[in-house]
């Protein structure tokens, strides 16, 4: 179809949306599609023509697209931006008429998809110009795709099958990809809350239900909720197709340092399975309580946890290391239930812990305490740390 005539396509779209064929006209507006490179369907300008072949708000609807063909051919991807987002303004108007179907939630999944995949474009090439700031298109994107998402929640049929709230997980995957690229978090949590209230929660595809899961779990874990992004990682990991390797590798970026927050270690093979070595230090530093070499490893590979954004969850696993050194204090002292705070205190200035002293060891034992990380208690008047008799150090076990 990359040669198709202008006639052609209109026949095809007009037949698609007469009989309600949806993946059809998903097609014929995706950017994914060989007719987009069809020098017949680059226009400028095809209102005309496109009000002979269909019925309003469809015509304006195709006209853009053409129009936003036209664009991309001249690589300007701001223009694109507008009349993709004119195309998805013109469906938000079919979406509200059709009162009692849900056949073009298809066609609503391709233009919001490409609405966003040029906002991106556009945010781009209008910083480099100094003509936009970062982010601009994404947050107006965000704006048009919030508008379908309304539109989706608010069909009360009984009729289930044929509800529009079937599109909502996938407008809120789209608004999540969007909310995280502009760092708005907090923008996800009444989506979440809305999907979670939903019947049918469950019963969407597989794909969606992963992605969803994905970033459901990086919210979590951004705000410190450890067990419920393992929870959601875990889902997105494990039935995640077997063959998308890089989906697996992106989760697990996420999900290891999850895991180790809870005191679970990676084993070596999974990392070097997904090209994941960069945690290969920062593990073996954490499990030997080697403070100085999880620093080293942290800086080693501090732009990549950085790109990740995990570069501050990786700081907390300090606690973890320090309760493997002081058990291996605890190891030192053969094993002795009471141990002089100096020892550790000794232990944490070979680390090269600055300014470290018996107060500041006493508060990183409380912590460890508290956290149940060392079961015992400290003897102030004494100076000294009591510990359990039996499994003083919880163990930690390898479970990826």
């Amino acid at each position: 179809m990359a040669n198709v005539s202008l006639n052609s396509y209109l026949h095809a779209v007009d037949d698609a949306i007469k009989h309600f064929d949806s993946d059809e006209a998903a097609r014929l507006l995706s950017f994914r599609d060989p007719h987009v490179a069809s020098p017949h369907l680059q226009l400028e300008k095809a209102d005309n023509q496109c009000r002979r072949f269909l019925e309003s708000p469809f015509d304006e609807m195709v006209a853009s697209h053409l129009r936003c063909c036209w664009a991309v051919s001249n690589h300007d991807f701001a223009e694109a931006y507008n009349n993709q987002a004119f195309v998805v303004q013109c469906f938000l108007k079919a979406l509200q008429s059709q009162k009692e179907e849900n056949w073009a939630l298809p066609v609503m999944f391709t233009v919001s998809l490409d609405l966003r995949l040029f906002a991106v474009s556009a945010d781009i090439q209008l910083v480099k110009r100094n003509k936009g700031k970062v982010g601009e298109k994404l947050e107006k994107a965000a704006e048009l795709l919030m508008n379908l998402f309304r539109v989706c929640a608010s069909d009360n049929r009984a009729a289930i099958e044929d509800s529009k709230k079937w599109g909502m997980l996938n407008l809120v995957n789209q608004l999540f990809k969007i909310y995280f690229k502009i760092n708005k978090l907090h923008l996800c949590k009444p989506l979440i809350r809305a999907i979670e209230n939903l019947p049918i929660k469950d019963k969407f595809s597989l794909s969606q239900l992963v992605t969803y899961r994905f970033y459901v779990g990086r919210k979590a874990m951004f705000d410190s909720d450890y067990k419920s992004a393992e929870e959601y990682l875990m889902f997105a990991f494990e039935k995640c197709h077997k063959h998308s390797h890089k989906n697996k590798r992106l989760t697990l970026i996420y999900l290891i340092p999850v895991k180790m927050l809870l005191g679970h270690m990676p084993k070596l093979t999974l990392l070097a399975k997904y090209d994941l070595n960069q945690f290969t230090d920062v593990v073996q530093s954490v499990s030997s309580g080697n403070l100085l070499k999880l620093n080293a490893a942290l800086q080693k590979h501090e732009a990549f946890f950085i790109r990740c954004g995990i570069y501050l969850i990786l700081e907390k696993l300090r606690i973890i290391t320090y309760r493997n050194l002081f058990k291996k204090v605890y190891l030192i002292n053969q094993k002795n239930h009471l141990i002089d705070m100096s020892a550790f205190t000794t232990a944490l200035k070979m680390m090269e812990v600055d300014g470290i002293d018996d107060d500041e060891t006493q508060c990183i034992l409380a912590n460890l305490i508290y956290e149940n990380k060392i079961k015992g208690y400290i003897s102030h008047q004494h100076r000294k740390l009591v510990v359990s008799k039996q499994n003083p150090f919880p163990v930690l076990s390898t479970v990826l």
